[in-house]
């Protein structure tokens, strides 16, 4: 695994992977706000054809924005992050999709849980978003076309836009070849 935009602070001790997201960090392309952000921190590998990616993320979220999950990525115009986003002092389940323009999508969780497992699968063009409280029943967050290309980066994202960093602990990260 290789880092884009590498932390000020981490560590990679067998299944788990503890990072310092630092300040003013993200991932987004113009919708909305109008801006370009591709410094947020990704640490993936390159994966060909269909698979399911799964983690359990648990976070220290502060300030507004802060996130952290996977992330599926072809380049700076073209991936999909999903997990946890920190709005308003509530933790909402979160996914954004790139194809150019960035879109958003979240789901307000009822109490801000100490973790968030996630499942990605690749079918083809197509990526399924699921997420889970409990490590076993999974809820499906969104379904979206990313990319035709055979070959994606897939791996775990954490960023905090407009804060000052936060820590956040990936475990049981694993990806796994879908027939």
């Amino acid at each position: 695994m290789n880092w884009t935009n590498e932390p000020p602070a981490w560590q990679h001790d067998g299944s788990r992977i503890t990072v310092t997201a630092g300040p003013k960090t993200d991932f987004w392309r113009k919708t909305h706000y109008g801006f370009i952000r591709d410094n947020g921190h990704f640490y993936g590998e390159p994966v060909s054809g269909d698979f399911v990616a799964e983690v359990k993320v648990s976070g220290q979220y502060r300030e507004l924005y802060d996130q952290a999950g996977l992330m599926v990525r072809l380049d700076e115009t073209t991936w999909m992050k999903c997990g946890i986003e920190y709005v308003d002092g509530v933790q909402h389940v979160s996914a954004v999709v790139t194809r150019d323009f960035s879109d958003w999508s979240v789901v307000p969780l009822p109490h801000n849980p100490p973790s968030i497992w996630l499942r990605v699968t690749r079918h083809g063009d197509a990526l399924e978003v699921h997420y889970s409280l409990d490590g076993s029943s999974y809820q499906m967050l969104r379904l979206a076309h990313l990319s035709l290309e055979p070959a994606l980066a897939v791996g775990v994202m954490c960023a905090a836009p407009d804060g000052d960093g936060f820590a956040v602990t990936f475990e049981g990260y694993r990806v796994r070849q879908d027939q």
